[in-house]
C-alpha cells in the first residue's frame, strides 16, 4: 500500500478511526480500498452474467426515455472520473507529482463506467427489465462514496479553504450522479417487444417486477390487497408463467427421459452388429438379435430420477447457491453478540460502536432474511415444475397403458401415485439443499464453539452424536408406522370407494351395517398406527426441545469442571447458546432429509414400472391369423388359435354363452390384449362401442361428439338413428343436459345408445361393437339394428363386428363367428351354419321362436323436407349416412333445438368452495370434539412448559454474572444442578404435552370419522345420484387425513411458536423494560400483515383444493375410458385436457408459494427490527444493566425471528386445515333417510306371508322440485302372481321398483304389502324382506362367499345349492379357492353376465317372497337366459314376481303384464288380453317378432 498511497498517506490509523468518538477513515483506505470495491465486484460478477443472457433472450426492449437517461449519466460519469485522471496529468505536468494512486483509482472507476454503460445496453437487446447486477454495483458505490462524502466535508468544516478544489468538485458531481443512477435502477423498462404480456389478460407481474420487488416479494402485494377486500375467485388468478406450465414442462421431461431410456439399447445395439462385422458372421434373424441382446449384461436401467435431475437440476442450482450464501451468514450474528455483550463490559468504550453494532446485527439479518427467501422461492418452483412434469408423465403413458398393468394397480392407487408420490417429490425439493447444507453448518457452528470454549465442546458433540440415533431411530419407525397405516387408509378409501359406487345395491340389500364393520375395523387399526406414531411423535418433539438444552448443559458443566480457572461469563454462555440454537436446526433435519429421500427413492413413481410399461401400440379390413391372447403376460391365454377374415363392409356377428371370449375378441381386435403368438391386422380407424358404455361428466352432445365439429344435419341423423330423439324430450336441458360421473342420470338403455351415437357420429372404417343391443328393450333394437347396424343401416358400407345375444337379427348379418371357451368353433353364413347342423344350428333350435318371423315392411317412410343444397354442403359425410338421411323419418328441418332449450339446473352442483374467515364455530366444533377441559389442560402444560425454559436461562444469566463478583468456585455444583433440573423439567412437560395433545387430536377424529360414516349410510339416494362419488371420497380421504395428520401437527406447532414468541417478548421487556414502547408498533404490524396473508393464503390454499380434483377425476375417468379413447385416437385431445386442468392448479398453487415467501420477508423483517431495538435499548441502557442480561435479552431476540414466521404460517394452516373439520361436518349433517328400525312398528318376523302388493293413488319425483316420475297408479297384485312390467326407456319401470324399496319416498298415495303400509316400518325391516336381482350387477372386492352372504347367516351347502341353481358351481368348483374366490374391484374378474349370475345366486339364498327382477337377463345369452328363467319358475314359484323385461319371450306366460307409458298406467292386463287389444303391448311384441 505504501508504494501505491506514498509515504504521506497512511493506510490505517487506529486512533483516528477506532478509538474516537468522531470516527474517520485515512485517505489512501477511502481511494484504494472503497473505491475499487464495486469495481471488483461488476468485473466479477460480469462474465457468468453475460452467459446467462446469451442463453436467455426474452426479445428486444425499445429506447425508453429511462434508458436514455441512465445511458447519458453513465457516460457522464465516465467522463467526471476521466477528468480526475486528465487533472492528476495535468498537476504532474506543473511538476506536483501525486502518488500512484491518483492515477490507478480514476482509471479503474473509469473503465469500470464504461462497463456498466455497456451492460445497460446489452440487457436492453436482451430484454431485461430490471437489473439486479446494476442495482448491487449502484448500491455498493453509494454505500462506499458515503465515507469520502462525510470526510471531504469535515475536511472543509476545519480548513479555511478547501486545498483540492477540482476533485473536491468532481467527487461530489460524481456522487450525485451515482445516487441518480441508484433511483433510476429502481424503475422498470417497459416489457420487450412481442412479449405475451401484452396479449395475456392477466399476466403474472413476476415477469415485470424489478430486482427490488421481486427480492422482496412485492409485487405480489396486489393480490393480497385483493384477497382482503374479498375473497379470491378463480378469475383473479395470473395466469401461469410460460416456463411453468405444463407445455414447456413436461415435453422437457419426456424428452430427457427418452434420451436416458434408448441411450443404453442404442449403444448395445451398435457393439453387437461391430461384433457381428468383426466376427463376419451376419445376424440372420431377429430372433438371435434377442438371444445376442438377453446374454448381454443389462445395460443400466434407465432411472427415472436422472431424467428428472437433468431436466430440472440447471435452475435447482440457483437455488442451492442462495443456500450456501444464507449459511455463511448465519454465523455472523453469534460473532456480533459477542462483540455487543464485550462492548457492554467495557466502561469507557465509544457509544457510537454499540449502535454500529446493532445496525449491522440488524442488517446481517435483513440480508439473511432476502436471501434465504430466494433460496425457497427456486426450490418451490422447481418442485412445482415437478409435481407438473411427473402428472403429466404418468397421465400420458396411462392412455397406452397395457392391459396387463391396468390390472395389476387399480384405478385408486394410480391416483394415488399421482397425488402422493408427486406431492412427496414436490416436498423434497425443499429439503433437498438441507443434504450439503446441514453438515456445512454443523461444522460451521462446531469451529465457532470450539474457538469460544475450547476442548469441552466436545462433551456436547457426543451428546449430539448420541442423539442422532435417536433422533434417526424415531424416524424409521414412523416412516414403518406411516408406510402401515397409508396401508390402512388405502384398503380404507378402496373399500369406501366400492361401498359408494355400489350404494344403490347395500341399500336395496339392507347390508350397510355388515359393510360398516368392516371400515370401522379398519378404522379402528389405523387408529391404533396413529396413536403409536404419536407416543414417537411425542418422544422425538421432546428430543427436539431437548436437545439443544442437554448439549448446553454438558458443555458449560464440562467447562465449568474441568479447569478451576474457566469461568463462564455472559459472552462465553450467551455466544455458545446462540450457536446451539443454530445447530439445533440441521442436526434435526439431516436423519429426517435422508430417510424421506430413502422413501422417495423407494416409492413407485421412480422405478415407475406401473406407468412406462413398453406398451405395442396398434395398427388398424380386419384379419387375424392363429392369434392366441393373453389379458397379461403371466396368465393362461383367453383366446387360442383365432381366425378372422372379415372383407371390407360385411357385418359380423359374434354369438356365444357368457364368458365364452366375445368381449375378449373385441378388446384382442382393439390391441388391449397381449398377443403371444400370431398376426392381427385392422385397416382404417376405428369405432368402438364397449359393453359397458363409457359416459364423461359432460353434456349428452358433448358424449356424442366425442371431440368432433359439430354438424347440425348429421348430429341429427345420429341421434334420429339411435332413438335419442324422444329421450331428449324427456331430459331436462335436451341434449344440453349434463351427464353425471359414469353417466348416472340416464338410464343403461339411454348410456348404450349415446355410446353408440358417438361411434356413429365420429365416422370410422371399422366399427366393433359389443353387445350394445343388450341394454335397450326389443322395439328399440330392432329399430337401432335397421336403421344403423343393419344391412340397410347408416353403417352400410362400413365394416362392422357386432357381439350379439340377439337371435332375430342373424339372418340379415353376412357372417357368423361362434365362440366356445375362447376358440371359434364356427364361422359362415346364417344359412351355411344352418346347414353344418354344428353347436349353432343346436343353439338356435332351441331359442328360436317358432322359426324368425321375418315381417315385411309395410310402413313405408316419410320423406324429409331438405333441398338439395343441405347435401352439397357435407362434403365429409359418408355415402351411406346421406342415403340414410334421406330415408329417415326426418322432423327437423330447422335447428329449433338451439332456440327453446330452457335454462337447465345442472345435475352436479360445483363444489363450493367456502370463502371468507372460518368461522370461530368450527373451531369450537372441534375443540368439543377433543374435549374442552382436555383443551384447557394442553394449553396449561404448554404454559408451565415455556415457564420452564425461561426459568433456565434466567438462571444461565444469574450464573454468568457471578463470573463479575468472583464467586464462582463456591456454587459451581448448585448452579449447575438447578439449570439441568429446570431443563429437564421442561424436556417431561414438552413431552407430556404433545403426547396429551395428540390423545385429544386422535379422540377427535375418531369422532369426526365415526359421524360423517354413519351420516354417509344413512343418506338417501338422491344425495348420491346428485354428488359426484370423488367429492365423497374426498371427504374420507383428503379431509380425514387433514384431520388424523396434518391438524395434530399444526395445531401442535401453533401452541409451541405462540408460547415460545409470549417468552421471547416476556424476557426482552423484562431485561429492557423500555422495549414495551415497541412492542405495539411492532405487534401492530405484525396483525395488519398477518390478516392480509392470512386471508388470501386461504382462499388460494381453498381455489387450490378445488381446482385439484377436477385432475384426478378426469384422470381416473380417462383410465376406465383408455380403450374407447384409444378407439377413436383422441390421445391428443385428452392429454391437452388434462394439461389445461393441471396449469389451471398450478396457476392457484403457485401465488400460495409466493405468499409465503412474501409474509416471510415482512414478518422477518418484524423479527429483526426485534432485534435491532433489543440490541440498541441494551447499547443505550448499557450503565444499569449487567452482561449477563443483554445477552439473554439478544440471544432470546434472535431466536424469535422464526418462530414469528412460522406462527402466521401455522395461524394460517390451522384455518386451512380447520377447513377440514368444515367439510366434513358438512356431509354428517346432511340429511337422513328413514330410521333402518322402527321398534313399535316393526312387522312380524314371517311378513310378508302372502305377497299381496297394492299401489294406491301413488306419486312419486326423484328428488325435490323435479317432475313426478310415477303419476298416481293404482293397482293391486294378489300373492304369487308373476308380473312383466314393459313399457319405453324412461317410462317409469326402474322407479317402480326402487319405490317398493323406499330409495324413492312417495309424493302422494301409499304402497301396502300384506295390509302393512311400507312407509311406516324401518327401512331395514322392509328392505330385507325383498329380493331384487339389479339392472346393473354389482360385486364388491373380496371373496365371492362374501359377496354372496355378508352376514355370514348361511351354512356352505346352502351357499352351494344357491350356486348350483344360478349355474355358477360348475364355474366355481373349477376354481382353486372355491367359495373363497377372490372378486376384484367391480368384479372385473368376472365377466359380466357371470357377475349377474352372482346376483341371482344371492336371490336365491335369501329367498323372501316378492321378487323384482330389473332387466337382469340384459347381458345374458338367451341359453343362460332361459336356464334363470326357468330357475325363477320353478324356486320362485309361490312369490310374487315382478319383472321388468326387455325381451318380451321371458314374460309371455305371466300372469299380467303392466305397460307403463310416461309415468302412468297405459295397459294392465294378461298377454293374451293385450295382444287381442291390439295397444302399445301388441306394437312392441310385433317388434320383436312375437306378434303377426
Amino acid at each position: 500500500m505504501e508504494r501505491l498511497c506514498g509515504p504521506k498517506l497512511p493506510f490505517w490509523v487506529a486512533n483516528q478511526t477506532l478509538h474516537t468518538d468522531s470516527p474517520d477513515l485515512p485517505e489512501c483506505f477511502q481511494l484504494s480500498v472503497l473505491s475499487w470495491l464495486p469495481c471488483v465486484y461488476l468485473w466479477l460478477a460480469c462474465p457468468p452474467y453475460l452467459f446467462y443472457l446469451q442463453r436467455n433472450n426474452k426479445g428486444y426492449i425499445m429506447m425508453s426515455i429511462l434508458n436514455r437517461v441512465k445511458t447519458v449519466f453513465g457516460l457522464v460519469l465516465w467522463i467526471v472520473c476521466w477528468t480526475d485522471l486528465f487533472g492528476t496529468f495535468h498537476e504532474l505536468q506543473q511538476g506536483d507529482s501525486k502518488p500512484p494512486i491518483y492515477f490507478v483509482t480514476p482509471l479503474v472507476v473509469g473503465m469500470t463506467m464504461l462497463l456498466a454503460l455497456f451492460l445497460i445496453q446489452f440487457e436492453r437487446l436482451r430484454g431485461v427489465q430490471s437489473s439486479g447486477i446494476l442495482f448491487i454495483f449502484w448500491f455498493l458505490s453509494v454505500l462506499c462514496a458515503i465515507v469520502p462524502f462525510r470526510s471531504k466535508i469535515l475536511q472543509a468544516k476545519y480548513q479555511s479553504e478547501i486545498s483540492d478544489k477540482l476533485r473536491f468538485t468532481t467527487f461530489y458531481f460524481y456522487f450525485s450522479l451515482i445516487v441518480a443512477e441508484l433511483i433510476l435502477s429502481c424503475f422498470n423498462e417497459k416489457p420487450p417487444l412481442f412479449s405475451n404480456i401484452d396479449t395475456d389478460p392477466n399476466p403474472c407481474p413476476q415477469s415485470t417486477a424489478g430486482f427490488l420487488s421481486t427480492m422482496t416479494f412485492w409485487w405480489f402485494t396486489s393480490m393480497a390487497i385483493k384477497g382482503y377486500k374479498n375473497p379470491l375467485e378463480a378469475k383473479d388468478l395470473w395466469s401461469l408463467n410460460k416456463r411453468d406450465s405444463s407445455e414447456v414442462v413436461v415435453p422437457k421431461l419426456l424428452r430427457e427421459w427418452e434420451v436416458d431410456r434408448w441411450l443404453p439399447q442404442k449403444k448395445l445395439l451398435l457393439k453387437l452388429v461391430k461384433q457381428a462385422f468383426e466376427s463376419k458372421k451376419l445376424l440372420s434373424s431377429p430372433e438371435e438379435v434377442e438371444v445376442l441382446l438377453s446374454k448381454q449384461k443389462d445395460p443400466k436401467k434407465p432411472s427415472f430420477l436422472r431424467s428428472l435431475i437433468k431436466a430440472f437440476g440447471p435452475y435447482f442450482l440457483i437455488g442451492s447457491a442462495f443456500k450456501l450464501l444464507q449459511d455463511l451468514i448465519t454465523f455472523v450474528n453469534p460473532q456480533l453478540l459477542k462483540l455487543l455483550i464485550s462492548f457492554t463490559k467495557q466502561k469507557g468504550a465509544p457509544t457510537w460502536w454499540g449502535y454500529a453494532l446493532a445496525f449491522l446485527m440488524f442488517f446481517a439479518a435483513f440480508l439473511q432474511t432476502l436471501i434465504l427467501h430466494q433460496h425457497f422461492q427456486y426450490c418451490f418452483v422447481t418442485g412445482m415444475r415437478l409435481r407438473t412434469s411427473i402428472i403429466g408423465a404418468i397421465y400420458r403413458k396411462s392412455l397406452i397403458i397395457t392391459n396387463a398393468a391396468k390390472r395389476t394397480s387399480t384405478v385408486g392407487e394410480i391416483v394415488n401415485l399421482m397425488s402422493v408420490d408427486a406431492q412427496r417429490f414436490m416436498d423434497l425439493t425443499t429439503f433437498l439443499n438441507m443434504l450439503w447444507s446441514a453438515p456445512l453448518q454443523i461444522i460451521l457452528a462446531l469451529y465457532f464453539l470450539w474457538q469460544n470454549l475450547g476442548p469441552s465442546v466436545l462433551a456436547g458433540v457426543a451428546v449430539m452424536i448420541l442423539l442422532i440415533p435417536l433422533n434417526a431411530a424415531i424416524a424409521v419407525r414412523t416412516r414403518a408406522y406411516q408406510v402401515e397405516q397409508m396401508q390402512y387408509k388405502d384398503a380404507r378409501i378402496k373399500l369406501m370407494n366400492e361401498i359408494l359406487n355400489g350404494i344403490k345395491v347395500l341399500k336395496l340389500y339392507a347390508w350397510e351395517s355388515s359393510f360398516k364393520e368392516k371400515v370401522l375395523e379398519i378404522r379402528q387399526k389405523e387408529l391404533n398406527v396413529l396413536r403409536k406414531t404419536a407416543y414417537l411423535g411425542a418422544l422425538s418433539t421432546m428430543a427436539w426441545t431437548s436437545a439443544p438444552f442437554l448439549v448446553a448443559l454438558t458443555t458449560f458443566a464440562v467447562y465449568v469442571t474441568v479447569d478451576k480457572n474457566n469461568i463462564l461469563d455472559a459472552e462465553k454462555a450467551f455466544v455458545s447458546l446462540s450457536l446451539f440454537n443454530i445447530l439445533r436446526f440441521p442436526l434435526n433435519m439431516l436423519p429426517q432429509v435422508i430417510s424421506s429421500i430413502v422413501q422417495v427413492g423407494s416409492s413407485p413413481p421412480l422405478s415407475f414400472s406401473y406407468s412406462f410399461l413398453s406398451h405395442s401400440l396398434f395398427i388398424l379390413s380386419v384379419t387375424v391369423v392363429n392369434g392366441k391372447f393373453t389379458w397379461a403376460k403371466q396368465d393362461p391365454p383367453a383366446l387360442h388359435n383365432i381366425n378372422l377374415m372379415v372383407p371390407q363392409g360385411s357385418l359380423l356377428a359374434v354369438v356365444g354363452h357368457v364368458g365364452c371370449g366375445k368381449s375378449s375378441l373385441v378388446s384382442a381386435l382393439l390391441g388391449e390384449m397381449e398377443k403371444m403368438e400370431g398376426d392381427i391386422s385392422i385397416q382404417g380407424s376405428v369405432a368402438y362401442v364397449p359393453q359397458q358404455a363409457w359416459i364423461q361428466n359432460a353434456t349428452l352432445r358433448d358424449n356424442i361428439l366425442f371431440g368432433k365439429a359439430y354438424n347440425e344435419h348429421k348430429y341429427r341423423c345420429c341421434l334420429d338413428a339411435c332413438a335419442l330423439t324422444q329421450d331428449l324430450e324427456v331430459l331436462p336441458g335436451g341434449d344440453l343436459t349434463e351427464i353425471g360421473e359414469k353417466g348416472i342420470n340416464l338410464s343403461g338403455g339411454q348410456r348404450q345408445r349415446v355410446s353408440l351415437a358417438r361411434a356413429l357420429y365420429n365416422e370410422a372404417d371399422v366399427y366393433l361393437l359389443d353387445d350394445p343391443l343388450s341394454a335397450v328393450d326389443a322395439h328399440v333394437a330392432k329399430h337401432i339394428f335397421d336403421q344403423v347396424i343393419g344391412p340397410e343401416g347408416a353403417l352400410q358400407g362400413k365394416t362392422r363386428i357386432l357381439v350379439t345375444h340377439g337371435i332375430s337379427f342373424l339372418p340379415q348379418v353376412d357372417n357368423i363367428v361362434v365362440m366356445v371357451e375362447g376358440r371359434v368353433s364356427e364361422m359362415g353364413s346364417y344359412q351355411e351354419l344352418l346347414k353344418q347342423n354344428g353347436a349353432f344350428a343346436e343353439f338356435l333350435r332351441n331359442y328360436s321362436l317358432e322359426d324368425i318371423i321375418e315381417e315385411d315392411e309395410a310402413t313405408g317412410r316419410s320423406t324429409c323436407y331438405y333441398s338439395t343444397g343441405v347435401f352439397e354442403s357435407y362434403p365429409t359425410m359418408s355415402v351411406a349416412l346421406l342415403l340414410f338421411c334421406s330415408t329417415a323419418t326426418w322432423k327437423h328441418a330447422e335447428s329449433d333445438s338451439e332456440k327453446k332449450l330452457p335454462k337447465v339446473e345442472k345435475l352436479i352442483q360445483a363444489e363450493t368452495a367456502e370463502t371468507g374467515r372460518v368461522k370461530s364455530k368450527v373451531f369450537w366444533e372441534y375443540v368439543k370434539a377433543v374435549g374442552p377441559l382436555l383443551s384447557l389442560f394442553i394449553c396449561f402444560l404448554y404454559g408451565c412448559q415455556s415457564a420452564a425454559s425461561i426459568g433456565a436461562n434466567v438462571w444461565l444469566s444469574q450464573w454468568t454474572n457471578d463470573a463479575a463478583q468472583n464467586v464462582t468456585q463456591e456454587n459451581v455444583s448448585m448452579r449447575v444442578g438447578v439449570y439441568a433440573a429446570l431443563g429437564m423439567a421442561q424436556g417431561l412437560l414438552v413431552m407430556v404435552s404433545s403426547f396429551t395433545l395428540a390423545m385429544g387430536n386422535i379422540g377427535a377424529a375418531r369422532k369426526l370419522h365415526y359421524a360423517l360414516l354413519d351420516n354417509k349410510f344413512h343418506t338417501p339416494q338422491s344425495f348420491f345420484d346428485t354428488t359426484p362419488i370423488g367429492r365423497v371420497i374426498n371427504r374420507f380421504s383428503k379431509d380425514i387425513y387433514v384431520i388424523d395428520e396434518a391438524l395434530p401437527s399444526t395445531v401442535l406447532m401453533f401452541l409451541g411458536t405462540f408460547f415460545s414468541s409470549l417468552s421471547t417478548m416476556i424476557v426482552i421487556v423484562a431485561s429492557t423494560p423500555i422495549f414495551a414502547v415497541v412492542i405495539a408498533p411492532l405487534a401492530f404490524i405484525y396483525i395488519f400483515v398477518q390478516r392480509f396473508y392470512v386471508a388470501t393464503s386461504r382462499q388460494l390454499k381453498r381455489l387450490e383444493s378445488v381446482s385439484r380434483s377436477p385432475i384426478y377425476s378426469h384422470f381416473s375417468e380417462t383410465v376406465t375410458g383408455s380403450s374407447v379413447i384409444r378407439a377413436y385416437c383422441r390421445h391428443d385431445a385428452f392429454v391437452l385436457m388434462s394439461d389445461m386442468k393441471v396449469d389451471e392448479n398450478q396457476k392457484s398453487y403457485y401465488p400460495g408459494i409466493v405468499s409465503n415467501r412474501w409474509l416471510g420477508v415482512r414478518i422477518e423483517f418484524i423479527g429483526n427490527c426485534i432485534v435491532l431495538f433489543a440490541a440498541l435499548f441494551a447499547v443505550i441502557g448499557k450503565d444499569k444493566l449487567n452482561p449477563g442480561l443483554v445477552g439473554l435479552s439478544v440471544s432470546y431476540a434472535l431466536l424469535v425471528t422464526m418462530s414469528l414466521n412460522w406462527m402466521v404460517r401455522m395461524t394460517s394452516d390451522l384455518e386451512s386445515n380447520i377447513v377440514a373439520v368444515e367439510r366434513v361436518k358438512e356431509y354428517s349433517e346432511t340429511k337422513t333417510e328413514a330410521p333402518w328400525e322402527v321398534e313399535d312398528k316393526k312387522p312380524s318376523p314371517d311378513w310378508p306371508s302372502q305377497g299381496n302388493v297394492e299401489f294406491s293413488d301413488y306419486s312419486v319425483r326423484y328428488r325435490e322440485g323435479l317432475e313426478l316420475v310415477l303419476k298416481n297408479l293404482t293397482l293391486s297384485v294378489k300373492g304369487g302372481e308373476k308380473i312383466g312390467i314393459v313399457g319405453r326407456t324412461g317410462a317409469g319401470k326402474s322407479s317402480m321398483t326402487l319405490c317398493l324399496f323406499r330409495l324413492l319416498e312417495a309424493a302422494g298415495g301409499e304402497i301396502t304389502i300384506d295390509g302393512v303400509k311400507i312407509s311406516e316400518i324401518g327401512l331395514h325391516d322392509l328392505r330385507s324382506k325383498l329380493t331384487i336381482i339389479p339392472q346393473e350387477p354389482v360385486l364388491f372386492s373380496g371373496s365371492l362367499r362374501m359377496n354372496l352372504d355378508p352376514f355370514e347367516r348361511y351354512s356352505d351347502g346352502e351357499v352351494w345349492k344357491a350356486l348350483e341353481l344360478s349355474h355358477l358351481n360348475k364355474f366355481v368348483s373349477n376354481q382353486p379357492a372355491k367359495l373363497e374366490l377372490e372378486c376384484s374391484e367391480g368384479g372385473e374378474n368376472l365377466s359380466v353376465g357371470q357377475r349377474q349370475l352372482v346376483c341371482l345366486a344371492r336371490a336365491l339364498l335369501r329367498k323372501t317372497r316378492i321378487l323384482i327382477l330389473d332387466e337382469a337377463t340384459a347381458a345374458i345369452d338367451l341359453e343362460t337366459d332361459d336356464l334363470i328363467q326357468s330357475t325363477i319358475r320353478t324356486q320362485f314359484e309361490d312369490c310374487t314376481v315382478f319383472t321388468i323385461a326387455h325381451r318380451l319371450n321371458t314374460i309371455m306366460d305371466y300372469t299380467r303384464v303392466l305397460v307403463l307409458d310416461k309415468g302412468q298406467i297405459a295397459e294392465f292386463d294378461t298377454p293374451t288380453n293385450l295382444l287381442f287389444r291390439r295397444g302399445i303391448f301388441y306394437g312392441m311384441a310385433k317388434d320383436a317378432g312375437l306378434a303377426q
